[in-house]
């Protein structure tokens, strides 16, 4: 299969699904017909979207006992922080991730839980990792805290917004293109998603995921936002072996407008699958009210699922606001991304 490359009409990249069979049918969907998207598509979501009852989020939160701790020398720690936002450690680097750490984004939309790690409490930073630009991704605010000679990797685009606030180490790359931190490459891979901080800045940079390799051989996929896509096979096929893959699973409510640039908790887990990966860290929930279902949903409707399809518990690894989580590194052959046949 030919790897997805990314897709450029003019000066603006396109989502893959409104290219790539197959587009979802109205069946599946709810939708009235497949051009439904884009702007008539938000309009037509915002007046019927379902109203917010009552409901205060349980999300759990850690009991945190002082700062973020060094990096392992040999392995993977991630630390979540909230949304898409993590600590991530491989083999002796700290890594940011879509760092966001104000209450409100864009303003606008208001932060519905604290943030897992104070600011304070964060070890060394040794890059900033970004996945697009959208704002419950990338932060002014959080960024203007580092600094400015903290090395940032970022999709093809996005540099000129952060070189625009004084980083002087910015690193951009398109899909399948990599960089090298030290001894630790990081590939820059593909996402179904879309781009823009402003209504008429839509789509001009480039979305992705990043796989981290550590020099003592550890692999961590983030996914960044993303619908479900044939990428995710892809990037297991091309990084096997996989530790952790780190997937969106919320803000996939309706389904009819959200599927093409939000996967759902049953897609994220079979993307979990298609990659290959050890071990699923579910984020991209429980932090701000981005689409229909309660933020603390998406972890319940992703264990049903698991369940269902009778996988090891173990590898599904749902934290706390703030937790810390550990992988080992790999002593066995990596897993087959086929899914368990039926029982």
């Amino acid at each position: 299969m030919e790897r997805v490359q990314p897709i450029r009409v003019g000066d603006r990249y396109v989502n893959p699904a409104f290219v790539h069979p197959p587009l979802p049918l109205p069946e599946e969907t709810g939708a009235d017909d497949r051009e439904e998207r884009g702007f008539r598509a938000l309009i037509k979501w915002r007046m019927e979207r379902r109203k917010y009852h009552e409901h205060v989020p349980q999300v759990e939160r850690a009991v945190r006992q002082g700062p973020v701790g060094e990096p392992p020398r040999k392995g993977i720690a991630a630390t979540w922080v909230g949304h898409s936002s993590l600590v991530l450690q491989v083999d002796g680097k700290t890594l940011l991730l879509d760092p966001v750490w104000s209450r409100r984004i864009g303003g606008v939309v208001k932060r519905q839980t604290e943030p897992g790690v104070a600011w304070k409490d964060l070890p060394p930073i040794d890059a900033v990792v970004q996945s697009h630009d959208h704002y419950d991704h990338l932060d002014a605010g959080t960024l203007k805290r580092l600094p400015r000679e903290t090395p940032v990797f970022a999709p093809t685009g996005v540099g000129a917004w952060l070189r625009k606030r004084g980083f002087t180490s910015v690193v951009e790359r398109s899909w399948w293109e990599d960089a090298l931190l030290d001894g630790h490459r990081l590939t820059c891979v593909p996402a179904q998603h879309f781009s823009g901080r402003t209504p008429w800045g839509r789509d001009r940079t480039l979305w992705a995921g990043w796989v981290v390799e550590g020099p003592a051989g550890s692999k961590a996929y983030f996914a960044g936002d993303t619908g479900y896509f044939q990428g995710f096979r892809q990037v297991g096929e091309a990084f096997p072996g996989l530790d952790l893959a780190l997937i969106p699973i919320g803000a996939y409510s309706p389904r009819w407008f959200m599927a093409p640039v939000h996967v759902d908790p049953p897609e994220a887990g079979q993307a979990f699958l298609d990659t290959g990966a050890r071990e699923m860290l579910p984020i991209h929930w429980g932090t701000f009210r981005l689409a229909d279902e309660p933020i603390d949903e998406p972890p319940r409707v992703l264990r049903a699922w698991w369940e269902e399809k009778g996988l090891s518990p173990g590898r599904l690894r749902i934290p706390k606001l703030g937790e810390t989580v550990e992988v080992a590194p790999a002593t066995s052959a990596p897993i087959a991304r086929r899914e368990p046949e039926a029982a």
